[in-house]
């Protein structure tokens, strides 16, 4: 549910959404890390002025924590 809302969602955003891809690491059984990977270009669309894109994301992302009892950490990282 998570990776597909930020898959479509991210994509809406930046200037090559062939690029993005997103993965989820189970960190432990409270924990999972998400992993946004974007085209170079496109990482300051997804951050954000100050951060506000990204705390946007993580905003949205820590209502699913409500409904499945998760803790998210959100990175963006630049695809190879």
């Amino acid at each position: 549910m998570v990776t597909d809302f930020l898959l479509s969602y991210t994509k809406l955003l930046v200037s090559h959404p062939e690029d993005i891809s997103v993965t989820i690491t189970e960190m432990d059984e409270n924990f999972d890390e998400i992993i946004i990977l974007a085209n170079s270009e496109d990482v300051g669309k997804l951050i954000g002025k100050e951060g506000k894109m990204i705390n946007a994301i993580k905003t949205v992302i820590s209502g699913c924590k409500a409904r499945g009892g998760k803790s998210y950490r959100v990175n963006v990282k630049v695809a190879d």
